[in-house]
């Protein structure tokens, strides 16, 4: 061992020196090298680790890689356009006249990084929340939107909130923030809006079940809107839904009307196709040839006598005819031709069961259902006439009672509540509603329902977005602020509360854009999107 480490010392003496190295230190070496060569696998499989210094001149960038293994040169295109640093971001002032660019729904970013709001001063803003610049122009009508719900919902974990106009900024914050809460939403996408089908659905899918999103249109029709309602509040209990007597009346009164408009003794009921228009030579064989024309056609339908129907055929003889029904139609589907019956006429095969009566088999009168025991063969996918499967190991949730309502304050809906509100009479409030358009019409009946739905229940109707004559407008919190900052940020799957469709214009490259920007967003439908420009 001292052998070994006075060789050594000779060697880095001789190079230190600037000399050359002898033979016997040569051999020196080789045997230095065998020997720590030896010793540090004993010493590895001792435990221990030989560590030998690294020599002063040797670093991580002696040995250069080879040339393809480097990094290339970037080389810069001449013609690309490099983007300027944004500095402001600033959302559109519809209120104002001319509208102009807000200056307080916008956001700057100091020279020290700070982000200062027009309305709130400089915001704490954590780094890692991951808020888009965009979002923070948005932040009022976020706070409103979060205001808002503070309000109707009051602190209650279950419960409906009625929304219109949910696609527009405050009240999509409602109903984001209260689905997130697990409150039930029943969202009405105004009408300069609703005509875009894929939003719709969009802000559709951003509520939890049993809360849906319908459009303007739908909600004029009170009476379904309210039934659709009743369903989100109360569940659709399937219970309700089925009703055997109700299904076999329908289908009665259909086949009694199907009967007289196709009847069996007239090959077509469209007179037209008896009108000839052909030459008049050809005028003789014209009945012969569409008499042969039409009959390779399904024929019509034997007369049927109500009563007769009625009481001869039963829920039992429906269960029966669906069966053969659904039989024929898998065989068609499936493409299996040697089941498809060629002579199949559904009227007929009414004919013959209400002047024969058919013996119904075990399983279309019991139909045990598939999960009861061995001997269930009834899939709940096939429904059933003569017993209940719908609502078979299905979860039906209740949104729970109306909490109150919403209303965003749209430019058709302004019109329409400030022309009525006008009117002392009931007369000259309906001479209003005569003189005003049909987008303007049809959003006042839209909110009027969800209107009249919350006060019904005795709960608070507020609004955003603007003011509306007898009603109140919700003014945010700091607290609402801290919640819209909260709702914005970035969770650790990615997600966020709080989500908007923005379509950003870049005034920071292209200044025209900023006009631009006010030009698209004060335009008839102007699109389901929050414009916003940057500086």
């Amino acid at each position: 061992m001292v052998s070994n480490i006075i060789v050594a010392r000779t060697v880095y003496r001789s190079l230190s020196r600037g000399g050359t190295v002898s033979a016997t230190s040569r051999l020196g070496v080789r045997a230095l090298s065998s020997s720590s060569s030896s010793m540090s696998r004993n010493k590895k499989n001792s435990g221990y680790t030989f560590d030998e210094p690294m020599h002063p001149n040797y670093s991580i960038d002696s040995v250069k890689p080879p040339k393809y293994w480097g990094k290339p040169e970037e080389t810069e295109d001449p013609m690309a356009y490099k983007r300027k640093p944004v500095s402001s971001v600033h959302a559109i002032d519809s209120s104002s006249n001319p509208p102009k660019l807000s200056t307080l729904d916008s956001v700057t970013m100091s020279s020290n990084g700070a982000v200062v709001h027009g309305r709130y001063g400089e915001l704490p803003l954590d780094p890692s929340a991951g808020i888009p610049l965009e979002y923070l122009a948005l932040l009022y009508p976020a706070a409103q939107g979060a205001a808002a719900l503070r309000t109707v919902a009051n602190g209650s974990k279950s419960g409906t909130v009625l929304v219109y106009g949910a696609g527009h900024a405050a009240a999509l914050a409602t109903l984001q923030l209260a689905s997130a809460d697990g409150l039930a939403v029943v969202g009405v996408v105004s009408g300069d809006q609703s005509g875009n089908d894929d939003y719709v659905d969009a802000v559709k899918c951003m509520t939890v079940e049993p809360g849906t999103v319908v459009s303007e249109e739908f909600a004029v029709l009170k009476a379904n809107f309210r039934e659709v309602v009743d369903s989100v509040v109360k569940g659709q209990d399937a219970q309700d839904v089925f009703d055997p007597d109700g299904f076999l009346e329908d289908f009665q009164k259909n086949l009694i009307e199907y009967s007289k408009y196709f009847p069996e003794d007239v090959l077509s009921p469209v007179p037209e196709d008896y009108n000839f228009s052909g030459k008049e030579k050809d005028r003789k064989y014209f009945d012969d040839n569409i008499s042969a024309y039409l009959s390779q056609f399904q024929k019509g339908s034997p007369a049927f006598d109500e009563v007769i129907l009625k009481e001869a055929f039963t829920k039992e003889q429906y269960a029966i005819f669906k069966s053969k029904f659904g039989k024929q139609l898998t065989a068609i589907i499936t493409g299996d031709d040697e089941d498809v019956a060629t002579d199949f006429n559904p009227a007929d095969i009414v004919k013959k069961m209400t002047e024969s009566p058919e013996l119904i088999s075990d399983y279309l009168k019991h139909q045990t259902h598939v999960l009861d025991g061995e001997k269930g063969e009834f899939v709940p996918y096939e429904f059933s006439i003569l017993k209940n499967q719908i609502a078979n190991n299905v979860d039906l949730p209740q949104g729970g009672p109306v909490l109150g309502a919403v209303v965003h304050v749209t430019p058709d809906l302004a019109v329409a509540v400030e022309a009525v509100a006008k009117a002392k009479t009931l007369r000259g409030k309906a001479e209003a509603l005569q003189f005003l358009t049909e987008s303007q019409k049809s959003a006042y009946a839209a909110a009027s329902s969800i209107v009249t739905i919350a006060k019904e229940n005795g709960k608070p109707v507020v609004v955003v977005g603007g003011q509306l004559p007898g009603f109140e407008t919700v003014e945010p919190s700091n607290a609402d602020v801290e919640e819209a900052l909260s709702a914005m940020k970035l969770e650790e799957d990615g997600s966020s509360r709080l989500n908007y469709f923005i379509q950003v214009y870049r005034a920071s490259d292209y200044p025209v854009y900023a006009d631009y920007a006010i030009h698209r967003s004060q335009e008839e439908l102007s699109g389901p999107r929050q414009f916003v420009v940057t500086k």
